[in-house]
């Protein structure tokens, strides 16, 4: 059931060689970035409010845009109401730009009976240019879904499928807390998720290289440079470089966000 007017591929935002360096740094990173370039509620409008787990770690983060699925595991029903369910959802996905990141609603989250992911299902998305997914739901096969390297945060591991269908797909859905809307952009590490509407990717780069070259040319060099140096002295090179940290955030950004 597709119930969403897919984003154009023309309103994605972010050449694929610059996600290729958002990956090169970690979600917090990105995050100190986006709050500066954004309007949203910094609280309300960027990352997961609930806990999620990174089973792998290992592959570093992950960034895309957001293909959405709703699924409810625990109902047989949804297979017999339309059969024909599953290809049609992959149609949706094969069709829409990449690099995705598949985005799944578990409507059984409260009490988990079955896994939509496993060895099979992450290798058929990564040949559709899936790179991982986020699901508050459960995954299993974890070894083989990690050697098809297909990352994936969810709520926990299982051990069945149960009678797992695609209900919605190309809609709106809701996990840990965080709206996702499709073509959002995702990014998302062992830390958790921040998802970036359309209006902010395309300053994401700039901001998130700016604000993390700034701290290691101030804060951080001044707090790890306390050898040989009295308490007074630290403190006072600390004042010093947080001062010149937030002038150079405050010049940079002047014109965005809350400056």
């Amino acid at each position: 059931m597709n119930d969403h007017k897919n984003r154009p591929p023309d309103s994605y935002q972010v050449a694929h060689s610059d996600l290729i360096q958002l990956k090169r740094w970690n979600t917090p990173t990105i995050y100190n970035g986006w709050e500066q370039i954004t309007k949203q509620n910094r609280a309300k409008d960027a990352f997961n409010l609930e806990e999620t787990h990174d089973f792998m770690p290992q592959m570093g983060p992950m960034v895309g845009y957001a293909v959405t699925l709703v699924i409810e595991p625990s109902n047989p029903q949804h297979k017999i109401s339309n059969p024909n369910a599953y290809m049609e959802y992959l149609q949706y996905v094969a069709n829409t730009p990449g690099p995705k990141i598949v985005v799944v609603q578990d409507m059984d989250k409260s009490r988990i009976v079955g896994s939509f992911w496993g060895e099979v299902n992450s290798n058929v998305h990564k040949s559709l240019g899936c790179v991982g997914t986020i699901t508050d739901g459960a995954i299993r096969d974890l070894d083989e879904m990690t050697n098809a390297g297909f990352k994936a945060l969810a709520k926990r591991l299982c051990v069945g499928h149960a009678y797992v269908s695609c209900v919605r797909w190309n809609c709106e859905v809701e996990v840990f807390g965080r709206k996702v809307q499709p073509g959002d952009l995702i990014h998302a590490d062992k830390h958790g998720f921040i998802v970036i509407a359309p209006e902010d990717q395309s300053r994401l780069l700039d901001a998130a290289r700016f604000m993390d070259a700034n701290e290691c040319n101030t804060i951080i060099p001044a707090a790890r440079d306390a050898a040989g140096h009295t308490t007074e002295e630290i403190l006072e090179s600390l004042k010093h470089n947080l001062n010149q940290f937030s002038k150079n955030v405050k010049e940079k950004f002047r014109n965005e966000g809350e400056w």
